[in-house]
């Protein structure tokens, strides 16, 4: 007697009835998947996630972004409230740099666009739960890696900005930052008053800015001066 094809319970949340019958003919290829949730709104899955029994939840759901009344990034965060044992996958036409990092923080651990094959679905699956990996279609990873090099740029605009300022400069900067007027800053750094002015004209003019707020703002916003 053959052994019984142990299931992988899946779940599709989905408001399109042509998306959720192409993901339905999609699945079908793979016998050991089967279909154990499928909604046509957050709100409609997170009912049926909440009278459903631990053992029996999805071990992975498919997960629509823009659908009528709650989204699917919200779903998500409330999904989780509930149960950290699914994996979500989003599955959207998005390509959004927001959406991608949105999705992320809610708790999605793959994102893949709609139009991936009944493959790429059921590979995004295996890694899931066998490797423990983060499935992304190939656009979705070009735009993730941007999105982690984005700080690095930052990093180097910032540097940048903050090289044109000479070390005295600098010191006045952080003393500002600290809260000190220019009489304060002048005792402290050993320099006359009309010096510092003059560091503090300077300072403004690189920076473009034309007020001690504003230096203020800019420096905590770069993170350019200790907070202390």
């Amino acid at each position: 007697m053959e052994s019984e094809v142990k299931h992988i319970r899946i779940g599709l949340v989905e408001d399109n009835y042509v998306n959720q019958r192409n993901f339905v003919q999609n699945i079908q290829h793979f016998p050991d998947l089967k279909l154990t949730i499928l909604a046509s709104s957050g709100e409609e899955y997170l009912d049926k996630i909440k009278g459903m029994p631990t053992n029996l939840l999805p071990a992975v759901v498919f997960m629509d972004i823009q659908m009528p009344g709650m989204n699917g990034i919200d779903t998500i965060k409330l999904a989780h409230a509930h149960s950290n044992a699914i994996n979500y996958i989003v599955l959207t036409v998005f390509e959004d740099e927001d959406y991608i990092f949105e999705a992320i923080k809610a708790g999605a651990i793959g994102y893949l666009l709609k139009h991936a094959n009944f493959l790429s679905i059921y590979d995004a699956i295996t890694e899931i739960l066998e490797y423990g990996g983060a499935p992304m279609s190939p656009a979705i990873a070009r735009k993730a890696l941007r999105m982690l090099n984005k700080p690095q740029a930052d990093a180097l605009e910032n540097n940048e900005i903050l090289s044109q300022l000479t070390d005295r400069e600098r010191e006045v900067l952080q003393n500002l930052v600290n809260g000190y007027d220019a009489k304060r800053i002048a005792e402290i750094l050993d320099i006359n008053t009309l010096t510092i002015r003059k560091h503090i004209a300077n300072i403004y003019a690189k920076l473009h800015v034309n007020s001690r707020a504003q230096v203020i703002s800019l420096a905590y916003q770069h993170k350019w001066v200790d907070k202390s």
